[in-house]
């Protein structure tokens, strides 16, 4: 059976460069691309399509994970395999919570990326080797894990936001912005806003 994929990727070489490894594939059949998350969406909605290939950042407009989570929400829709540069625990979150069926880093080899794809495909969970290495830290020592919600605040704060504007940002108090502070110190073992910006950078917990 002929796998129809649909690759998400705000960038052309990077489309062709994946257009060109699928198709050595017998199984694989590319139907499509979308060069922004809001037409991969809009295509994947049409039908035809069997997996998305989504990367995550689209520069302006919708994120790789909320496109991914507009597309798992309809029934029947096809399965989504995250494929980005970023290995954060904010980013993995976000797309495993979104419904990604897999989560793989680029720079994979073109073997493991066939196998990834078939593996969604077949609605199982395909993840990196080093994405999966990283959930498994955070079950083993849950206590310490930022939460999905700790990670966005201390992402906009690495971005250069008030608690103000990350309050605007994710519909949030500006006390519950200081809350969720005090608690991302602790889980840290800092004790202000830029030594908590480094240390999470260091950890990859957050991009840079």
């Amino acid at each position: 059976m002929t796998i129809r994929l649909l690759l998400a990727d705000d960038h052309p070489v990077v489309r062709a460069g994946l257009r060109a490894v699928l198709d050595t594939e017998p199984d694989f059949a590319v139907v499509a691309e979308a060069a922004t998350a809001e037409a991969a969406v809009e295509r994947a909605a049409t039908g035809g399509v069997d997996v998305v290939l989504m990367d995550l950042q689209f520069g302006a407009g919708m994120h790789g994970s909320e496109a991914t989570a507009a597309i798992t929400s309809r029934t029947g829709g096809p399965r989504v395999l995250v494929l980005t540069t970023y290995d954060t625990d904010a980013d993995i979150l976000a797309a495993v919570e979104a419904g990604a069926s897999g989560y793989l880093l680029k720079d994979a080899p073109p073997e493991e990326l066939a196998a990834a794809v078939r593996t969604a495909a077949a609605g199982q969970s395909a993840l990196a080797p080093a994405v999966a290495h990283r959930l498994m830290d955070r079950m083993r020592t849950p206590a310490e894990a930022l939460t999905k919600r700790e990670l966005e605040v201390l992402q906009l704060v690495g971005e250069g936001l008030s608690n103000l504007q990350i309050s605007k940002a994710l519909f949030l108090s500006q006390a519950t912005v200081k809350s969720h502070l005090v608690h991302i110190y602790a889980k840290l073992g800092v004790d202000s806003r830029t030594a908590a910006v480094a240390a999470a950078r260091e950890r990859r917990l957050i991009r840079r």
